[in-house]
């Protein structure tokens, strides 16, 4: 048989998307299955501010074999267990999605179905009482996982907040220590093939020419590649995602290293507060159409923990995706294929799940149609899945006192996601369709946080006495306090463990 498979990879473009790629590709295909380029320019700036993520980083971690206290010494990064929401359903009202399930699920039955039943009596007001991680947030503490036998703290799910320059600059280091090559230069013309469109080659400004069998463009919102020459186009979201601006800007950092992230919904939009070791990391993202840059900049400025270290720096954005991420040779990874705003920290899952999927599908020299259109296909039923539950966070509102939130509360929405709320509404239900990314556990986290009224609780609830319910409870409850209490400071954990 002739060896088809694929000899080169050039991937255009750094920055987070491009060092993971790059890392991933050097670590699954090894140093000879194909050559693997990288082409970026110091005079192109990237994105990246400070980076929250969900748990899926870590099993990235352990994919590429790295030691964990390294990776978040590099990055001066902290550790999260969920994110706390401030005012999203309605101003004074706080809630906490946490990382890691509510309670046990007992006798077949899910735990989420014996609160609600103690809820609607009136006597399970806070289910943060049963979150491991939620009660760690509140006393600002962190470990990893220990051999408990059945105690919380045998299973504490929980992701990373880092400074995406010095990731980009630690996957780097790793990438090129697996044979990577790094090209300096930018590119100023993309050649295509004329016998059938493939990407033949990027010119750079010296008008060297990389060449390439299978190219992956991760050169950002512009898609240099998958957009400005293979002509994708691009889904907008607008209409269910309203906010299109961000001002990003960093400030100094406070006593406290906090273990989540926070979210605080603003007049047209909301505020990310990401904690590192050496710096807080902040953004405001809004509605051009209901705010200024000037009136976002001036509220960001104002809640700040300390004092700004850099100019606030604008970052307009579309929510949706490219019609077609993988093209003929060209696949596109990271904000090249879309953007879904960071509400609930998806962008670096969005980058793991492209290449993931990529291995997956992995071409020869054919590229193969069929491959190509399956891929394209499941990502793009990512991108909806995600899409739909960041509606929910807007959707989902008692908010009444601006336009902007009353759009929001009023709008039409996704049918899958009108599916979930009906559901939820009826008994207090929430589930995980097929392959989504976000579980059983964060539908509801999120539905109950923001206010979302069950008519009733699941009828198999009653499968045990309402005694016995409310000891098992209390019983779990207790065992989530006590393993809580047990936890060290989550900056006490990073000064023993991995302080930069």
């Amino acid at each position: 048989m002739t060896d088809n498979r694929v000899r080169s990879i050039v991937i255009v473009g750094g920055g987070t998307a491009g060092w993971m790629t790059a890392a991933t590709l050097a670590r699954i295909l090894g140093p000879d299955y194909a050559k693997i380029t990288l082409v970026e320019s110091d005079a192109i700036g990237i994105i990246g501010v400070g980076e929250a993520t969900i748990p899926q980083m870590a099993t990235f971690n352990r994919m590429l074999g790295l030691d964990e206290d390294a990776f978040v010494r590099a990055t001066k990064g902290s550790f999260k267990l969920g994110i706390q929401f401030v005012d999203w359903a309605r101003i004074g009202h706080t809630y906490f999605h946490p990382f890691g399930r509510y309670g046990l699920d007992m006798q077949g039955v899910s735990f989420h179905a014996y609160f609600q039943r103690m809820h609607l009596l009136g006597e399970a007001p806070d289910i943060d009482a049963w979150s491991l991680q939620a009660q760690a947030a509140k006393g600002n503490k962190f470990m990893r996982s220990i051999d408990a036998g059945n105690s919380p703290l045998s299973d504490i799910a929980y992701a990373f907040h880092f400074d995406a320059g010095l990731y980009a600059k630690f996957l780097r280091g790793y990438a090129e220590a697996r044979g990577v090559v790094r090209r300096e230069g930018k590119i100023v013309d993309v050649r295509l093939r004329g016998e059938d469109g493939f990407v033949e080659s990027v010119v750079l400004e010296s008008g060297e020419a990389v060449d390439g069998d299978l190219f992956i463009d991760c050169s950002g919102f512009r898609g240099l590649l998958i957009e400005q020459a293979l002509g994708a186009g691009y889904t907008d979201w607008k209409r269910f995602l309203p906010c299109d601006r961000a001002i990003a800007v960093p400030c100094a950092s406070v006593e406290e290293w906090t273990p989540y992230t926070r979210s605080t919904a603003h007049r047209a939009g909301w505020q990310w507060r990401i904690p590192l070791q050496h710096r807080i990391g902040n953004g405001h993202v809004f509605a051009s159409d209901h705010m200024s840059d000037d009136e976002a900049t001036a509220i960001l400025l104002a809640n700040l923990d300390g004092e700004p270290l850099a100019e606030p720096r604008t970052v307009p954005f579309v929510t949706g995706h490219r019609n077609k991420a993988w093209i003929k040779n060209c696949v596109a990874i990271g904000l090249s294929g879309g953007f879904l705003e960071p509400l609930e920290s998806t962008s670096i899952w969005l980058i793991q799940s492209g290449l993931s999927r990529l291995l997956t599908m992995f071409p020869d020299r054919g590229f193969d149609p069929a491959d190509i259109h399956r891929y394209n296909r499941i990502m793009q039923t990512e991108y909806e899945e995600i899409r739909d539950f960041l509606v929910l966070h807007y959707h989902a509102t008692q908010r009444d006192d601006l336009p902007f939130w009353d759009y929001c509360r009023t709008m039409e929405i996704p049918e899958r996601l009108a599916e979930k709320m009906r559901v939820y509404r009826a008994h207090g239900r929430a589930f995980r369709e097929n392959e989504e990314l976000f579980n059983d556990t964060s539908w509801y986290a999120v539905m109950h946080g923001q206010l979302l009224k069950p008519r009733s609780f699941d009828p198999v609830a009653g499968v045990m006495s309402l005694d016995e319910t409310r000891a098992r409870l209390a019983h779990i409850r207790e065992a989530v306090a006590n393993s809580a209490e047990y936890m060290p400071k989550h900056r006490d954990f990073i000064a023993e463990h991995c302080a930069a």
